[in-house]
């Protein structure tokens, strides 16, 4: 098996940014079957994923055991054709979750399953 592919991560501007056109887009990448993405988190990120499949199809995000030694993934999470999911800042701040590296790592049944990653600017959570 090979390395996860690393998603690149989007900053979301301030409040008082200059935002430009075209300056508060984002985009989304096809995610990753077989090796999974992961992603560098600092705890202000948010997962942003969309199905563009005509079928329901699924993400797993990966956790890690905690201090208590529990993991539980969110696994096989489905997401109807043409939905869209979120998954928050408490998933990227919380252990269990982010690994010794500091990545989340997740995974697609499909390639059709796309995903960002934003995060927040810095003085937000």
């Amino acid at each position: 098996m090979a390395d996860p592919t690393v998603l690149a991560i989007q900053n979301i501007k301030g409040p008082f940014a200059a935002i430009i056109a075209n300056g508060a887009d984002y985009t989304y990448a096809a995610g990753t079957i077989t090796d999974g993405d992961t992603f560098v988190c600092t705890g202000r990120e948010i997962l942003l994923a969309k199905n563009d499949n005509v079928a329901a199809k699924t993400i797993t995000i990966v956790s890690v055991d905690d201090e208590t030694n529990r993991a539980e993934n969110i696994a096989a999470y489905s997401i109807g054709a043409s939905e869209f999911a979120v998954f928050g800042i408490g998933l990227t701040n919380s252990k269990g979750w982010k690994s010794t590296a500091g990545t989340i790592r997740i995974t697609v049944e499909h390639a059709d399953v796309k995903v960002a990653v934003l995060r927040l600017p810095a003085g937000y959570p």
